[in-house]
Formats: structure tokens, sequence, C-alpha cells
């Protein structure tokens, strides 16, 4: 990580001010895996601590967040634990591609961010956020911008005074190979700027 924060602050005067002012970010870092999806499909346009109450909900309900439980969970089951209809059919779109063998989760450390993002968007309910933040999360892939995230969109447009997504796009490029460490510090800046902690 120190190699990734020096190179940034080199690259661009703001993430001095944020470091000096709120110190370092938190590296978030998530379990490879099904229930890993599943959770981040709850945090899809909703808040994280929202997101994790209905998660473990869910997972108090099924026992286990496996795929093979959870098709077997019915509709109304899930909505008792505050995960809407369509969210639901994602949830079950994900198991059921895992359970009929069409991704294997566990093969996706080894393959190129890329080719992860091409096997993912297949999934119904599984779009280019989603992606972004399991590769950063869980693979650890430490080149990417995610401009799906409304924090980041916001923060950019405070901090850098850029409204479009293609100039943040262009923007970001002087952060590559550590566009994922330049998100975490700008997310540092969002949330402590709020007052808030979150638990990733």
């Amino acid at each position: 990580m120190q190699e990734a924060i020096e190179y940034l602050l080199e690259k661009e005067s703001v993430f001095s001010l944020i470091i000096e002012k709120y110190g370092l970010p938190v590296i978030p870092k998530r379990p490879q895996g099904f229930g890993t999806l599943v959770l981040l499909i709850l945090e899809q346009q909703v808040s994280i601590d929202s997101a994790k109450a209905a998660f473990l909900k869910l997972k108090a309900a099924a026992k286990k967040v496996e795929p093979e439980i959870l098709l077997n969970i019915s509709d109304e089951e899930f909505r008792s634990v505050g995960v809407s209809r369509q969210k639901t059919a994602y949830i079950k779109a994900l198991a059921l591609a895992v359970v009929n063998k069409e991704i294997n989760l566990e093969s996706l450390a080894n393959k190129p961010a890329q080719q992860v993002r091409e096997e993912l968007i297949r999934i119904k309910g599984i779009g280019n956020w989603t992606i972004d933040i399991y590769l950063m999360f869980c693979l650890e892939e430490p080149d990417l911008l995610p401009l799906g995230d409304i924090a980041i969109i916001n923060t950019i447009k405070e901090l850098l005074n850029i409204h479009e997504k293609e100039a943040m796009a262009a923007r970001a490029v002087k952060w590559s190979p550590y566009r994922s460490y330049a998100t975490f510090i700008l997310w540092h800046y969002y949330l402590k700027k709020r007052g808030r902690t979150i638990s990733y």
C-alpha cells in the first residue's frame, strides 16, 4: 500500500490534503465467493448498513448462504427479511448460475480482471458496480475506478470540480496503475467528512 500511496501523492495534490486531514484510508477486504456477491447485490443502491442488516437476517433464516439453500427459499421468505422482489430474482439468478456450473466463482481469482467482468456481467442483476467492488475488495485488483459509485462521483465533483464521467475517467488515467487505491482515499474522505464509520 505504501508504494501506491506515495505514487498517488505525487500525481494528485488533493490526495495529500485528504491524508493530512484524515490519515491513511482503510483498504477494504472481503472473502471471495458466493456470500460476498449476495451481499453486494443487497448493497446495490442502498446503504451498506441496511444491506448488511438484510444479509444477516437472510443468513439467520437460511442457516448458510449457499446457492442450493437460497434457491429453495421462497420469495415470500426473502421479502420477510427485507429483500426486494428484484434483488431476490438477482440472488436466485446468481445461485442458479453457480449450481448449473455456468460460472465457477473459485476460478475467478486466477483470471484477469476483464475476463472476470465478462463472466460475471452475464448474470442478471450483476452490473459493473458490483463487479468493480468484487474485483477491488475480494480479488485485490489495484487499478479500478468505480464510476458507478455515487460517493466517488460526488467526491470527485467536490474536490476536483470535474462533473462528467468521461472527464473523471480521463483525469484518473494518471492515477494508474493504482486507481483502486485512489478510490479508497476518495471513499475515506467521503466517510470521514460525514463522520461515518463503515465496517466493510
